[in-house]
């Protein structure tokens, strides 16, 4: 597919300055303080944008519309619980990591239970990151492929490459001064293309409306008591969990609450990122919902057999004005970038806080510790390429993507809720509940793969909807700390 030259050179313009700008912080990072937090002196807003871009990757972009477009709105609920978990972080879990003022996440499971929970919930961090990176470059790829016929696997590499190159250079500055930039660029494609949409009505405006309720668009799902459907509730519960564990042991949004000037700014921040996500949210499902009736009042414009996550790109082409379609691929584009740098900083620190630091040199010299820094980031991006690459040709990246995120990431927010919630629970409360809790994770992950129609074992398939994965991994490992507790009592945790 051949694109108009004025599109393909908005979109090499927009992302190239992007990467420019990034490096460009290269020169304000002369300690690994400045390098990890910015030195504790971005603008609250900064890091609000940032955060918001933090919730949204190229996924969203493209698979909430494509979600509504084929569906309804029932993925929205995912964004009912985002204040909920808001609210909560900002009275409790920005003011719990201002207070014990480390950049790493895991330093308060190691001060609650030892240093095995530090490193269980880093090494589970920095897997989940790895598999999250590889998958998003992929998802960058394809459309890109597409659209200007590019080799995936250069794209991938080309990609790759630029986003580890000014992730290094610029460090969190740079991270979070290009997500406020992306995020803004993302907001601008999302509202000139539910505009386009909408006013290219055969009818007007209302016929959206008129066609989308006609077909039931805006549900919001079935509100029945099914554990096995993806219903209102299961939705709503899984997305809560999902949100307490962002806000309360995920790097990304931790190493942020570190990056303002005091902790007003910081809940100030954190609030104001977290709230964006809302409307944009119900952007994107407007637009899938707008495509839909777009494409039912005119089905000519659509080419027959075109997959429903493949119908926002193909409007995106075909429907938009040139330069517009521009605009837009480099806001996919951007989105991806976001996710992409925010992992390959947040690794970096990780390495440098929780492994470097706590083991081989405690008393590291800024210029070993910006070496160090350096380094990771750098390792941390070829595995991310390299693993993008492997996945070329899986026909499920997001199952794929998803059944071992739940496994690597599904203990962390248990663990943190026994360390946060009880002061009573001991070191081996933890170690036990996490273990079973793992072990429920994997059962729930793994077993619909090996466990299907036909199959003897068919009996021992977790009967519930995967999303709730998180949901039930957490709560056993919570409950079974505390009922370990009650059976083998000794001395309470200090």
């Amino acid at each position: 597919m051949n694109l108009p030259v004025l599109d393909v050179a908005v979109f090499i313009i927009i992302t190239l300055g992007n990467v420019l700008f990034g490096a460009s912080f290269y020169f304000r990072n002369k300690t690994s303080d400045q390098f990890t937090s910015g030195g504790g002196k971005l603008p609250a807003w900064v890091v609000g944008m940032s955060i918001f871009a933090t919730f949204v990757s190229s996924i969203s972009f493209l698979a909430l519309p494509g979600k509504a477009y084929m569906t309804n709105w029932n993925a929205l609920v995912f964004s009912f619980s985002i204040p909920i978990a808001s609210i909560l972080a900002v009275k409790f879990f920005v003011p719990l990591y201002r207070g014990l003022n480390s950049i790493s996440a895991y330093n308060y499971l190691e001060v609650r239970f030892g240093a095995w929970a530090r490193m269980y919930a880093s090494v589970c961090y920095i897997l989940t990151q790895l598999m999250r990176t590889g998958a998003i470059l992929l998802l960058l790829a394809l459309p890109l492929n597409i659209l200007f016929g590019w080799d995936i696997k250069t794209i991938i590499i080309v990609t790759g490459i630029a986003v580890t190159a000014y992730s290094m250079l610029g460090g969190i500055q740079a991270v979070i001064w290009t997500d406020a930039i992306q995020g803004i660029i993302l907001i601008l494609g999302a509202i000139v293309c539910a505009a386009v949409l909408t006013f290219s009505m055969p009818e007007g405006p209302m016929q959206v409306f008129e066609i989308a309720s006609a077909n039931n668009k805006f549900s919001l799902g079935s509100f029945g008591a099914s554990l096995s459907e993806s219903t209102f509730w299961v939705i709503l519960i899984y997305s809560l969990f999902i949100n307490l564990q962002n806000f309360g042991i995920d790097q990304n949004f931790v190493q942020r609450y570190m990056t303002t000037g005091s902790v007003k700014e910081a809940k100030r921040s954190t609030l104001f990122g977290s709230l964006l996500y809302l409307p944009v949210s119900l952007l994107f499902f407007y637009i899938g919902t707008a495509l839909y009736a777009y494409y039912t009042a005119q089905p000519e414009l659509l080419p027959a057999g075109t997959p429903g996550d493949e119908v926002f790109p193909t409007f995106i082409v075909d429907g938009l004005p040139s330069g517009l379609t521009g605009l837009l691929i480099a806001a996919i584009f951007a989105a991806g970038m976001s996710t992409v740098s925010t992992s390959v900083n947040s690794t970096a620190t990780i390495i440098l806080s929780d492994y470097y630091k706590r083991y081989f040199n405690p008393d590291a010299d800024e210029k070993s510790s910006m070496r160090v820094l350096y380094i990771s980031s750098t390792i941390f991006g070829v595995l991310g390429i390299v693993i993008s690459l492997s996945l070329v040709g899986v026909e499920s990246i997001l199952d794929a993507w998803w059944s071992l995120a739940s496994i690597f990431s599904g203990g962390m927010l248990g663990l943190f809720l026994l360390a946060f919630l009880s002061k009573k629970v001991r070191n081996i409360d933890a170690v036990i509940g996490v273990i079973i809790g793992v072990i429920v994770i994997m059962w729930m992950s793994l077993s619909p793969l090996y466990f299907t129609e036909g199959n003897n074992l068919l009996a021992f398939r977790s009967p519930l909807h995967s999303n709730l994965t998180i949901v039930l991994g957490t709560l056993v490992i919570f409950l079974v700390g505390f009922i370990t507790l009650k059976l083998f009592k000794g001395k309470p945790a200090k």
